[in-house]
């Protein structure tokens, strides 16, 4: 499935970027393909192909993906 996250944070993109990068080891059995684009910086476009939704979204909720975005007051709109 074809996805388009639009995300918002009050971190830098290079801190996202950060996290991104820090977590693709963990995504690489769900995704086959992942493009970060940046609009400016607090906010960014992520196109991703994903082979498996409920563990994508497993993985988005975990405590450490929740924390993460509580830190840095991020929210992400999924778009399919």
């Amino acid at each position: 499935m074809n996805l388009c996250v639009v995300s918002e944070y009050s971190c830098t993109f290079e801190d996202f970027k950060e996290m991104v990068d820090k977590t693709t080891g963990e995504t690489d059995a769900l995704l086959t393909e992942m493009e970060l684009i940046k609009v400016h910086d607090h906010k960014s476009v992520l196109l991703l192909h994903c082979t498996d939704m409920q563990a994508l979204i497993a993985f988005m909720s975990t405590p450490e993906m929740k924390q993460w975005d509580a830190e840095n007051n991020c929210v992400d709109v999924l778009y399919s």
